[in-house]
């Protein structure tokens, strides 16, 4: 009689799309009633697959009590949580955030702890947009620790005269929503790749406001387990599972008054081929929340198949992680303009292994007309890294009146003005600024009022921090790294340098995307002009450098301009001041990107052939260095060593000739 209870209950409360799960998957759905044992949950950054946190332990595998400790609010939340009465064989349990979300070990790809600040970031962010969205609608979000906000709707109440009760101001209460309560006038979102439902189950758990969550993805044992973890955490009011292909999902809701709110696009990989149907079934000034995790592609390592997916050419360059920021806003934006709408970038983030962005798509056939003027073409130069922006269009406002014409060009010669060497063409790609301030200091002034709520929120507060002190007008960025390393130079200290460009009157920035990032609107003249004076304090042996090397040619000419290295005060930007967390050391061995699922389940086998495959290339170690004798000097093909027959590598033109066959 229990057992058919439990059956008859899951049966009532979870729901699934309309396609049939095949037995296998269905029989995810129902938990097996085993043995009475006592489990813990996996805590995050412990390794599944280490014997050590082995989480299916019973309390009699435990050899030593752990240490009483006080409860924090995370433990106080997760004790809330239901208990799962008995897991399948091979499963284990992990918490993040307010989810208890139940994981099948086998397949480790479907959880990431890494991706733990993607998510928590995500929250943030649609929580402010539903207070900014349901503001609109009348109704007030509330979130569990923050301070209560009184919020009002002002509306003018005119009575037809000037006298005392003309232009009073009515005071409108909002109705209240927490979290966890289905909102009718909540927003609709969809996750339309969903794996476990981790995202959408911490959406339904964390984000106050929303009418429904769907949780999608396309294989029958995902769709189940996102059914198990929905009744898990007790969401099944608001969470919806779903076994659909992700594009036809949101080619279905196109056009509807039904449309959702929010989309978010978490991809293995490209989000590419899923773009078009999101920018058409996001609706009006929905939001859209795109990964990029593709960023070999996307940073210049394959720049005909970066063009093929988002219709831009990537090049390799230092400033590759912002480049790859405007390429996936490029390629949002070229995809709408099809169907008359446009994209608003709130915030832009570059970190980790991956990119996040989150827009919003807006219909306007006017608006449409001045997209070519937000996108750009790069003339990199391959010598000393110097850059220049070309417009695609140019837009001039004539009064009430805009006139649009094609951008004249190109703001390059032949050769680079400063090194004498050739131009690489990257793009086209966005550039307008990528964040939208007022709504990153929301978002900044949330998570710093409430840092209980995310396990990530000391890094989060550092990024956005970063992310505001930014130069919005400026795109892209130099490495001081690269600048000192093109004419051969000691590094100077980046206080030192900034201060060198704002005592020339130019303004100054770092970038979240790069530690040694300069993004300033100085031209790239005045930056080698800096460089110059600092190499005459601290002089480089011209003897030693090529004639035909992009240093001696900068080094050659006079700086128009003396730099003063005095460090100034406002050359330290307060996120460095107070020591926020920016930029985080690697968590542990083999970090990044999981691999691939199977079609089957389980992870693939070719994942740690891949690792090794460009390790110990050459199998027998060189021990002697007259062996080096036998491989081509690379400085000399090039015409710049200047070691001659002291090189302990061959110049012999048949060594240089047999290794460029190999290379054709």
């Amino acid at each position: 009689m229990r057992l058919t209870a439990v059956l008859l209950a899951t049966q009532t409360v979870l729901r699934i799309s309309s396609r049939p799960l095949t037995s296998k998957a269905a029989a995810l759905r129902t938990p097996r009633l085993g043995p009475q044992r006592r489990f813990r949950t996996m805590e995050i950054g412990e390794d599944p697959q280490d014997p050590q946190n082995d989480v299916n332990k019973s309390e009699s595998d435990v050899t030593a009590p752990a240490e009483p400790r006080e409860p924090t609010e995370e433990s106080k939340s997760s004790l809330e949580a239901p208990v799962e009465p008995g897991l399948m064989p091979g499963e284990t349990v992990v918490r993040e955030g307010k989810a208890v979300i139940l994981f099948p070990s086998a397949n480790e790809v479907f959880y990431n702890p890494v991706q733990e600040f993607n998510r928590d970031l995500t929250c943030a962010v649609v929580t402010e947009f539903a207070r900014e969205t349901l503001a609109q609608r009348g109704v007030r979000i509330v979130v569990p620790g923050e301070k209560d906000r009184v919020v009002v709707r002002l509306a003018d109440e005119r009575n037809g005269g000037e006298g005392e009760g003309g232009g009073e101001e009515k005071r409108e209460e909002f109705r209240t929503t927490p979290v966890g309560e289905r909102c009718e006038d909540g927003l609709r979102v969809l996750e339309a790749l969903a794996a476990s439902g981790l995202r959408s189950v911490r959406f339904s758990l964390e984000v106050p406001g929303l009418k429904s969550v769907t949780a999608n993805d396309c294989s029958a044992k995902a769709a189940a387990l996102i059914a198990r973890n929905a009744a898990h955490n007790n969401v099944t009011h608001l969470l919806e599972a779903s076994q659909r292909d992700a594009s036809m999902l949101m080619y279905e809701a196109r056009g509807k008054k039904q449309c959702y709110d929010v989309i978010d696009l978490d991809p293995y990989g490209s989000p590419a081929p899923f773009l078009d149907a999101a920018v058409q079934a996001v609706g009006e000034g929905g939001l859209l929340c795109i990964t990029c995790t593709d960023m070999a592609v996307m940073a210049g390592n394959s720049g005909e198949t970066c063009y093929s997916k988002y219709g831009s050419v990537s090049i390799k360059s230092k400033y590759c992680h912002e480049m790859a920021l405007r390429i996936i806003l490029h390629s949002l934006d070229q995809r709408a303009n099809v169907y008359q709408r446009y994209i608003e970038p709130l915030l832009s983030v570059s970190v980790d292994f991956y990119i996040r962005v989150f827009v919003r798509v807006r219909t306007g056939q006017a608006k449409v007309k001045n997209s070519a003027s937000k996108q750009a073409v790069v003339y990199n130069c391959v010598g000393c890294g110097a850059f220049h922006l070309q417009r695609m269009g140019k837009r001039i406002s004539q009064g009430k009146h805009v006139k649009y014409s094609a951008a004249t060009g190109p703001p390059v010669g032949l050769s680079c003005e400063h090194c004498g060497q050739r131009h690489q063409l990257g793009g086209p790609l966005w550039a307008e600024p990528i964040h939208n301030m007022e709504f990153v200091q929301k978002v900044l002034a949330a998570v710093s009022g409430n840092p209980s709520r995310f396990g990530t929120s000391k890094r989060i507060e550092g990024v956005l921090s970063m992310v505001t002190e930014e130069l919005q007008d400026v795109p892209l960025y130099y490495v001081l790294d690269q600048l000192s390393s093109t004419v051969h130079c000691n590094t100077p200290s980046m206080l030192q340098f900034r201060s060198a460009l704002l005592h020339a009157g130019y303004k100054v920035s770092l970038s979240h995307a790069c530690k040694n990032a300069v993004k300033t609107d100085a031209p790239a003249g005045v930056l080698w002009d800096v460089m110059r004076c600092w190499e005459k304090n601290n002089p480089v042996k011209r003897e030693r450098l090529s004639e035909t090397s992009p240093a001696l040619r900068i080094l050659s000419t006079e700086p128009a301009l003396q730099a003063s290295f005095d460090v100034r005060d406002d050359a330290n930007p307060q996120s460095r001041k107070r020591h926020l967390t920016r930029f985080q050391e690697n968590p542990q061995a083999n970090w990044g990107p999981k691999a691939r699922a199977k079609a089957g389940g389980g992870v693939s086998s070719e994942l740690e052939d891949r690792r090794k495959q460009f390790q110990g290339k050459r199998k027998t170690q060189i021990t002697d260095s007259a062996q080096l004798k036998n491989f081509p000097c690379k400085k000399f093909r090039k015409g710049c060593c200047t070691y001659g027959e002291k090189c302990c590598y061959s110049h012999d033109p048949q060594h240089l000739t047999s290794q460029e066959e190999k290379m054709e």
